[in-house]
């Protein structure tokens, strides 16, 4: 990677100046090179980001020197007057410390100064809630198996509360992603952060019924055609996105009255873990299902087990004394 004299020039450790010009191309530099490779999805995360710290850069008209105290201010303006969860901050915070890296690595920088600014710590729970065993059954027992997009609603919903899938893998799955084995039904997904479809996803015969239900109402598909299309008037045929899925599951929650704060579509990913664990797999099966990179994560779900079996106005009493 070719970059010229000023580039090469490394400062001392007091900081580095930059205009608000030079940082808008070091900006694009990072994103396009630094991050070569990565997904869309990823790049856009670290684009929104950075866009906030470029903000906040202009806000000091020269002050910001990258040393690290500007970080410690950049990140007390997240908490204390953007009032950002911290696991937004995390996030934010994340993405500047990759970019002064990249000044390190092309010379700019001598250290990364927002190496020892640490993000808040996650959270231990995820906050999102999930629905009861109970709720499970209401919401199933009220989809609807005679309409086209019923049906179509029923298969998306079953294959995020008993498939674990996130929105954004149903809306990428197409029809020759589904792959049967000696073993059974899979479905190759491309999860969150991954440019291809590297990952399999068991399909239970329940999801895979509800699935061939919906499939039986098309006509013409093809191998090559997504797996869950509209059916409107005028996007008949056409992917659906991620908005209509997250309309549609959420008019079915309030639909079956299960709506509440905390109750998003994405709760039905959630809750799937917790089914799986309630239902007797193992640990180490449940953290392959849900695609989670160790088991501490699964270790969330094992621990809020219980929530599954709660009642449900105790819930709603929970939530509404938590807001």
């Amino acid at each position: 990677m070719a970059h010229d004299a000023s580039d090469r020039h490394r400062p001392a450790p007091a900081g580095l100046t930059l205009t608000l010009g030079e940082l808008e191309k070091r900006l694009d530099d990072f994103l396009r090179e630094y991050l070569k490779g990565k997904s869309k999805e990823t790049v856009g995360t670290y684009r929104r980001s950075l866009n906030e710290f470029e903000r906040w850069f202009v806000r000091q008209k020269g002050r910001f020197r990258f040393r690290e105290k500007d970080i410690e201010a950049y990140k007390r303006y997240l908490m204390e007057e953007r009032g950002l969860h911290q696991v937004s901050v995390s996030t934010y915070l994340t993405a500047v410390r990759r970019f002064c890296q990249y000044l390190v690595d092309i010379g700019l920088l001598a250290e990364n100064p927002a190496r020892g600014v640490k993000g808040n710590r996650r959270p231990g729970t995820h906050s999102r809630s999930v629905l009861t065993r109970t709720e499970v059954e209401h919401l199933v027992a009220s989809l609807d198996k005679t309409t086209r997009i019923g049906k179509r609603d029923r298969a998306i919903i079953y294959l995020m509360l008993f498939g674990g899938l996130s929105e954004i893998e149903v809306v990428r799955a197409d029809l020759q992603d589904l792959e049967q084995t000696l073993l059974g039904w899979y479905l190759r997904v491309q999860g969150k952060g991954h440019t291809v479809k590297d990952q399999q996803v068991p399909v239970d015969p329940p999801v895979m019924d509800a699935i061939r239900l919906y499939l039986d109402t098309r006509r013409r598909i093809r191998p090559e055609d997504p797996l869950f299309v509209s059916h409107g008037h005028r996007s008949e045929g056409e992917r659906l996105n991620t908005r209509s899925v997250r309309s549609r599951i959420n008019l079915h929650l309030k639909k079956a009255g299960l709506k509440r704060p905390g109750v998003t579509p994405h709760s039905l990913t959630h809750t799937a873990a917790l089914i799986w664990l309630n239902d007797g797999m193992s640990l180490e099966e449940v953290r392959q299902r849900m695609r989670h990179g160790t088991i501490d994560t699964t270790m969330i779900y094992f621990k809020k087990q219980g929530l599954l079996e709660r009642d449900p106005e105790e819930l709603k009493k929970l939530y509404r004394a938590e807001g």
